[in-house]
């Protein structure tokens, strides 16, 4: 049956000599697979294979069959036009590293309204954002796409529970047995992502590139640890290099 839905782009493959299978995120149907014929071709309209990169945010209207892994786009066009995420190295890295989370992240044919949603008016807010602004973009987006998806640190950082146990998923009074170890200040500074509301919040933490580094790989340790879906983000040294 015949479909409209928003979607965000995650990954577009080639397959054969001018057409692509696109992975995205669908508001109505959560992470769907799509073949473009035609895509790459020259004589393609518009110029297909632009709308098909990651962090692409999409109006769509599809043949949706249940039960089918591969299914079939009637048209497309852009949901939202960036002004400047695309062109800008930073901002663009940053995407392509939440795009590929949700790739990693999410199962496949699960519907996620809420986080959809999120991830959608998070692309357009990361887009208008002064790019001063956006280095601790990443570690927020993590964070609450995990939170909706049910993968939350419990308790908070304070004199009586100064320790994170990544194994338990929470703050402790009594430091943790085995490794991963995370040190004390790292655990107080990712307590204030972990109440973080809003992205315009995150101008008030304050920290040093090598610092964020830690925190989100401290972060993605603990997704590690509950959940099998979550495997390497390839992106995730690209933002290292263009992040400080």
């Amino acid at each position: 049956m015949l479909q409209h839905t928003k979607a965000i782009v995650l990954r577009s493959v080639k397959y054969g000599d001018t057409s692509l299978i696109s992975t995205l995120f669908t508001e109505k149907q959560g992470i769907q697979s799509y073949m473009v014929q035609g895509a790459r071709s020259s004589k393609a309209k518009s110029n297909k294979a632009a709308l098909l990169q990651p962090a692409t945010l999409l109006d769509l209207v599809v043949y949706h069959k249940p039960q089918t892994k591969l299914q079939q786009i009637k048209e497309f066009q852009f949901a939202h036009i960036y002004t400047s995420l695309q062109e800008e190295v930073v901002k663009n890295s940053i995407a392509l590293f939440s795009a590929e989370l949700l790739l990693r992240l999410l199962p496949e044919q699960a519907q996620q309204p809420e986080l959809f949603a999120f991830s959608f008016d998070y692309f357009c807010e990361l887009d208008k954002m002064p790019v001063t602004d956006v280095a601790n973009l990443p570690l927020y987006f993590i964070i609450h796409c995990s939170r909706i998806l049910g993968y939350e640190i419990r308790g908070n950082y304070s004199a009586d529970t100064p320790h994170l146990n990544l194994h338990e998923g929470a703050y402790m009074s009594l430091a943790p047995v085995a490794a991963p170890y995370v040190l004390d200040e790292d655990a107080r500074v990712l307590n204030a992502f972990l109440l973080a509301d809003d992205m315009a919040s995150l101008k008030s933490i304050v920290l040093n590139a090598e610092m964020r580094y830690r925190l989100l790989d401290w972060y993605i340790e603990f997704l590690h640890q509950h959940t099998q879906h979550l495997s390497t983000i390839k992106s995730l040294e690209v933002l290292r290099a263009v992040l400080h």
